[in-house]
């Protein structure tokens, strides 16, 4: 018994089944219906989106023996011919092996005469790019104005290559790129219909190999299910794909979180035993780190069949959004540079290294810094040079202190010097992104023991989120060589925290530079002799 193959099993057959295309099949069925049918028709598109089976369905529309509809009936003997690929009227070409004027010419010397038994004489030429030049002009001429019984399908995934003159003849249809939830959709209805077992994962991962080509993704489905016995299951799409299990993937982004290198070279070393295709493992790692990513931004976001929303919310806890972007950034270029590693298992662990290496406030990058050491300057030089800035709230001494909070511990020595230098004690912490904004937009108010108390901004308390105090109390600690927890209040009126302090002092020096501009000879004598205008808000300071 012969076996049909699912790519033509389930080769549409009237628009309806059509997947995706919308904006042709609306064309189509608008024209149709108005009664308003281009004679020539260009199908553009990248292999198995529809091209040819678009084609083939308008020609059932145009010779149903019920009439020029939209939906032909399928049942008279034109449709089931026309299905059946022995429709006389229908002229397949193949434009790859027809490419000489010669074949063109005999192909259009029939075009003059009335069709057989259709109502229309349908001439479907695909991959008509492939035509010789002369041949695109053997055919211009009858292109333009056929007889009113003939109508033109072209086909092509290389519309460039057409000349401009054919172009202008055609009502021309772009076919887009399948999406892979469309693809993965439509194939698990397949395996509905065909009652064979399958797995959401397994489906999603040939859809995505598909690369936005459904009979691509029949393909393929069809060989996972030879391969796996006669069911489409997870495990057996990644053997077949030489793809690996997500879980490997899931544990380089834990160790990434984490900054634990040793645990990250050990999972890069375990993957050898799989022979991966290491530029397939970055597509998996940056593909995961997108969906973090999206997670992190877009609360609600459900994830897919590969990666749930719990794992998501998990690794979105694990990863700040500043690394989740640095991380995908590295993948994808390290994607691109592995072919001139020494060998691709050097390469892709040199990707990961990389990533925790460029990471801001690591120890690969402080020890790299300028004017970096080995050791910490203590508190007190640190940070006792600085002025009070203007604003700050006074802080108590430390007999006032400890008049204040009977029963506290000692006062912290320097203290006053902390206060004091809030916003140098802020530019020498290992922060960056939104944890140095929430260090900023505060005013340093006392600390006492291991408590440190800050007053924030109420303008900027946005930035103050759980990830973020972590932050700057992982910085204050690692600064003040003790551990540390922080207490909030909200700020006073007219209270200047270092944020406003720079753009106070940014500000400055934009006034000073634009007077000092208007005040200049030659702008004087351009104004005077030219009427010359000065853009106030073109000034910028000469740093």
């Amino acid at each position: 018994m012969s076996y049909t193959a699912l790519a033509r099993k389930w080769r549409p057959k009237k628009f309806a089944e059509l997947v995706g295309q919308e904006h042709v099949r609306r064309a189509l069925v608008n024209a149709l219906e108005t009664g308003r049918v281009h004679h020539a028709f260009l199908f553009t598109g990248t292999r198995g989106v529809g091209k040819t089976t678009i084609a083939r369905i308008l020609a059932k529309c145009l010779n149903c023996e019920t009439g020029v509809t939209a939906e032909p009936c399928g049942e008279c003997s034109s449709c089931r011919e026309i299905d059946a690929g022995r429709f006389i009227d229908l002229l397949e070409v193949d434009a790859a092996s027809r490419t000489k004027v010669d074949d063109t010419r005999e192909l259009l010397d029939n075009v003059q005469y009335a069709p057989t038994r259709g109502r229309y004489k349908v001439y479907l030429v695909d991959e008509v790019h492939m035509l010789s030049m002369h041949s695109f002009n053997a055919l211009l001429k009858t292109l333009e104005e056929p007889p009113p019984h003939v109508k033109f399908l072209l086909a092509t995934t290389d519309p460039q290559k057409l000349p401009a003159t054919v172009l202008s003849r055609c009502l021309q249809f772009n076919l887009k790129r399948l999406p892979v939830g469309q693809i993965a959709e439509h194939l698990r209805q397949i395996l509905e219909k065909e009652g064979i077992p399958c797995e959401a994962a397994g489906v999603r991962l040939i859809a995505q190999a598909a690369d936005g080509s459904m009979r691509d993704g029949l393909s393929l489905l069809d060989q996972l299910i030879a391969f796996g016995g006669g069911k489409a299951g997870e495990a057996e799409a990644r053997a077949m794909l030489g793809t690996i299990s997500r879980d490997h993937v899931v544990r380089l982004v834990e160790a990434l979180g984490a900054m634990d290198v040793t645990e990250l070279a050990r999972r890069a070393r375990a993957l050898e035993e799989w022979a991966p295709d290491y530029a397939q493992v970055l597509d998996e790692l940056a593909a995961l780190l997108v969906r973090v990513a999206m997670k992190q931004a877009v609360g609600d976001f459900e994830g897919d069949e590969l990666y749930p929303p719990e794992l998501l919310e998990r690794l979105g806890q694990v990863l700040a959004p500043e690394d989740v972007q640095l991380f995908y950034q590295t993948a994808i270029i390290g994607r691109r540079d592995l072919a001139l590693a020494p060998d691709p298992r050097t390469g892709f662990e040199m990707t990961l290294l990389r990533m925790i290496a460029f990471r801001p406030g690591s120890e690969a990058s402080q020890a790299r810094a300028p004017g970096a050491s080995g050791g910490r300057a203590s508190p007190a030089v640190a940070v006792g040079a600085a002025a009070v800035p203007p604003g700050v709230v006074p802080v108590a001494t430390s007999g006032e202190q400890r008049g204040l909070a009977p029963g506290a511990g000692p006062a912290i020595p320097g203290q006053d010097a902390v206060a004091g230098s809030w916003a140098s004690l802020v530019s020498q912490l290992e922060l960056s992104g939104l944890a140095r904004q929430l260090a900023s937009n505060c005013v340093f108010i006392g600390r006492q023991g291991a408590v440190v108390r800050l007053a924030l901004d109420p303008r900027n308390k946005l930035v103050r989120t759980a990830a973020q105090e972590d932050k700057l109390a992982q910085a204050l600690s690692r600064h003040f060589g003790e551990s540390v927890r922080l207490e909030f209040e909200t700020a006073a009126p007219g209270v200047e925290t270092p944020a406003q302090v720079e753009q106070r002092a940014t500000q400055q020096e934009l006034d000073s530079a634009r007077r000092a501009l208007e005040a200049d000879p030659g702008v004087q004598g351009l104004r005077e002799r030219f009427g010359a205008t000065l853009l106030p808000e073109t000034v910028r300071p000469v740093k």
